[in-house]
């Protein structure tokens, strides 16, 4: 086949109008909405919502810091995504099918680990609700893996662009939900009552489940591998068991494969690409553990916080989503990425200007005892006619308008980097193993994130918000760096490289 033909053959038939927009009626099209809600409702629920909720009950700083590590689930989820991607369960895989019953589990799995936290209280077993948020976020995980790659089968190739949308509009909608809602639920309640309605409300998850249905490919899709390298490969096998040369090939094409067409497609610079995914939202991550703590302390009310830092905030997020999506068409993928890491390092700093118009506590307080102790070993007389500096700072509240100016920089920044980065995980993939290759990069994309937040608690209560502030800004200079060199490695980028429908031509 000629290279026209081909691409002939791979463009998709143009649409009018009418007819392009009437996509967004198909069944698993609004199924997907659905299932983004899903997928979306947990993540602040053990992320910076459980931190909100720790910091009211008077959980430390350092505790809290460390409780954001119940997250890193979404950041190991690889290491079983290939188990969600071929194996069917036992009795709800016959049921339902293969991605379905991956679904469903997992919905019930949030479902019980978000009434068991509801049930605990912090302050008489901070362990118990650890582990129980561990469930939560596990599951989770799962659901993601199981919807990620219902998603990609359910539909042809040239409605992916409407899946994706109406699974952006869910998540958000959701963290709407997980976030202002919640915030303004527990304001007029308590945080287990609104742990309880966010459990019923996976409810929305589980009815999509049970209505949609299963895509043919999954019930096609064989436990075996079918890449030729691999059938070869356990031909020499032949002397080993049936049973283990089953589960050796299994292994070798759910979680062998996907790595070999990577590092195959892209070679020694692979090491950098994948060291600029771990590395991207490290900046971001970090400094999300202590934002509500930081706004509490900053004496902003629940409703306050929630209507600025949420609502307004995810305005402000779908405003920059668009953004990156506009210079994405004009400019390409890489100078909106790079343009998004300076920004998303740089707003960081909007931060530490907040704390520094409240006054950071912490930081003053230090501040203040040494400039005492120094004054009153060096003139004890003058020191107590400098009534200033024996004055106890108390906190201060900047204002909505400061909140708001800083949440807007901090939102559109991360909305375009968003478009960005997805944008750019899209373009690393093989269409042959998409599932498992997004898995891995949305697994690497938030993991040193999520450890290195753990200790942002502990920065705080050792040296205040404004110091943390900056070291978040600081953090993100090796995407910076990374995202120049990614220049110079697409710039040089062979056929070879590209995302590939199939090896055969």
């Amino acid at each position: 086949m000629s290279s026209s033909s081909a691409a002939d053959a791979n463009t998709p038939p143009k649409r009018d109008w009418r007819a392009a927009l009437e996509v967004y009626v198909q069944p698993r099209v609004v199924g997907m909405l659905f299932l983004g809600f899903s997928s979306g409702l947990p993540f602040l629920l053990v992320f910076s919502t459980l931190s909100a909720w720790l910091a009211q009950e008077g959980v430390s700083k350092t505790t809290i810091g460390f409780f954001s590590w119940i997250g890193m689930m979404y950041s190991i989820k690889f290491f079983w995504a290939p188990v969600v991607d071929r194996f069917p369960l036992p009795v709800l895989g016959r049921l339902l099918g293969r991605r379905r019953a991956w679904m469903l589990l997992a919905q019930i799995g949030l479902i019980v680990g978000l009434v068991a936290m509801a049930l605990t209280d912090p302050t008489q077993n901070l362990t118990a609700l650890a582990w129980f948020g561990l469930l939560v976020a596990f599951s989770s995980a799962t659901q993601d893996v199981a919807i990620d790659a219902w998603r990609i089968e359910a539909v042809d190739e040239s409605i992916q662009g409407a899946m994706a949308a109406t699974y952006q509009a869910g998540y958000r909608i959701a963290l709407l939900t997980a976030g202002a809602g919640a915030f303004y639920i527990a304001s007029g309640t308590t945080w287990p009552f609104t742990y309880l309605v966010m459990a019923g409300l996976v409810g929305v998850g589980m009815i999509t489940v049970l209505l949609v249905a299963e895509p043919e490919a999954s019930a096609r899709a064989s436990l075996l591998p079918e890449e030729p390298w691999v059938q070869a490969h356990l031909q020499r096998c032949a002397f080993l068991p049936e049973p283990l040369r089953k589960a050796y090939g299994w292994v070798l094409g759910a979680v062998v494969c996907p790595l070999v067409d990577f590092f195959a497609r892209y070679g020694v610079p692979a090491i950098i690409i994948l060291l600029f995914v771990s590395l991207f939202r490290v900046t971001d991550i970090t400094l999300g553990v202590m934002a509500n703590p930081f706004y509490l302390d900053m004496h902003y009310s629940l409703n306050e916080i929630a209507s600025v830092t949420k609502l307004f905030g995810i305005a402000m997020t779908l405003g920059g989503a668009a953004l990156g999506g506009i210079l994405i068409v004009r400019y390409g993928i890489l100078k909106p990425l790079l343009a998004s890491a300076i920004l998303a390092a740089s707003t960081n700093l909007a931060f530490a200007w907040l704390a520094s118009q409240g006054a950071d506590a912490q930081t003053m307080q230090l501040f203040n005892s040494g400039l005492m102790d120094m004054a009153m070993r060096a003139d004890p007389a003058a020191f107590l006619s400098a009534p200033s500096l024996n004055m106890p700072w108390q906190p201060g509240n900047p204002g909505l308008l400061s909140l708001a100016l800083t949440v807007s920089a901090d939102n559109l920044s991360g909305g375009m980097a968003g478009s960005a980065f997805i944008a750019y995980l899209s373009s690393l993939t093989n269409t042959q193993y998409t599932a498992t290759q997004y898995a891995l990069f949305s697994s690497l994309m938030t993991l040193p994130g999520k450890y290195i937040g753990g200790y942002s608690g502990w920065v705080v209560d050792n040296f205040g918000y404004m110091p943390f502030f900056s070291y978040t800004a600081l953090a993100g200079i090796p995407a910076i760096v990374l995202a120049v060199g990614l220049f110079y490695i697409h710039r040089h980028e062979t056929p070879a490289h590209k995302r590939q429908e199939s090896t055969s031509s």
